[in-house]
């Protein structure tokens, strides 16, 4: 595996490969690597030839100068990791090599997407998304970019970046991937205790109950409160958000479903003083 950490030396590289005809798969991290990230790779090692993972702790998109400062950083594990999976390239930049102008002016208009749910509680949390992506992507011209489904309003918001700013990148929209009792992999739950773990596994289980009764005769208000009370009557060491059931591109709150439509439901909620977030698409168009 090829280390850079600036641009240039990253450009050059991917310029040679790129003459060749190379197809080229990003893979966007912010690092504390597991195998929820490990699967985005796997994923795109079939439809490319390289693979470029970058590590870097977007200073623009967090709004709590604290959970910035705690994330974790285990660059020498996340190494080992992505070279049990044959990375080709991780690029590894610095704030300042991200973000040379301390004073970059960056907006971009993501609609109600970027004022609802995540975007209402985590306001700005988006646009400094899309800004180091946007870079990411301008550097890096990727045929194939892969997030994470676990994120799931960020990548709407990565699926309508791409269609405002016309970028020839297909995206692609990976499984998430959830231990053997269904917890979703998260870099955050090595913040929680084993009591924690199995508190937090109401998420999954009233997500669950919503797609497991859609087709239900009865109203989806109705499915929706048994689903928080699946999530009220674990004991108070949980704390909901919110919970939401919504059609998948817009992530607009619906009373119905239209079955011509793909939806999704989400969930946030507060463990152990660890926010945690969710989500499980409702019902595929494909089938």
């Amino acid at each position: 595996m090829e280390i850079f950490k600036t641009k240039a030396s990253l450009q050059a590289y991917l310029q040679e490969a790129r003459s060749t005809g190379q197809k080229i798969a990003l893979i966007p991290t912010m690092g504390a690597l597991h195998e929820g990230h490990l699967s985005l790779l796997n994923y795109a090692k079939p439809i490319s030839d390289i693979r470029v993972c970058s590590i870097f702790v977007n200073p623009t998109q967090f709004n709590d100068p604290k959970d910035l400062e705690k994330y974790p950083r285990p660059i020498e594990n996340d190494i080992r990791l992505l070279e049990s999976v044959d990375c080709d390239i991780l690029f590894l930049p610095s704030v300042d090599e991200m973000y040379p102008d301390k004073n970059e002016a960056w907006h971009l208009d993501l609609g109600e997407l970027d004022q609802i749910w995540e975007g209402e509680k985590r306001p700005g949390h988006f646009q400094g998304v899309t800004q180091v992506v946007y870079k990411l992507f301008t550097l890096v011209q990727p045929d194939i970019a892969c997030f994470g489904q676990k994120d799931f309003q960020q990548v709407m918001v990565i699926k309508r970046m791409i269609a405002m700013k016309d970028l020839a990148i297909q995206l692609a929209i990976c499984p998430i991937i959830r231990d053997q009792d269904g917890l979703a992999l998260s870099s955050r739950n090595a913040r929680l205790s084993e009591a924690g773990k199995r508190t937090a596994l109401a998420l999954s289980r009233s997500l669950q109950y919503v797609k497991d009764h859609i087709h239900d005769p009865i109203p989806l208000a109705e499915i929706k409160d048994k689903a928080l009370q699946i999530l009220t009557d674990t004991d108070d060491g949980l704390s909901v958000e919110y919970f939401a059931l919504c059609e998948s591109s817009t992530l607009k709150e619906v009373n119905h479903i239209d079955f011509s439509k793909q939806h999704v439901a989400l969930v946030t909620a507060w463990v152990e003083g660890v926010r945690l977030i969710d989500n499980m698409i409702l019902n595929n168009l494909s089938n």
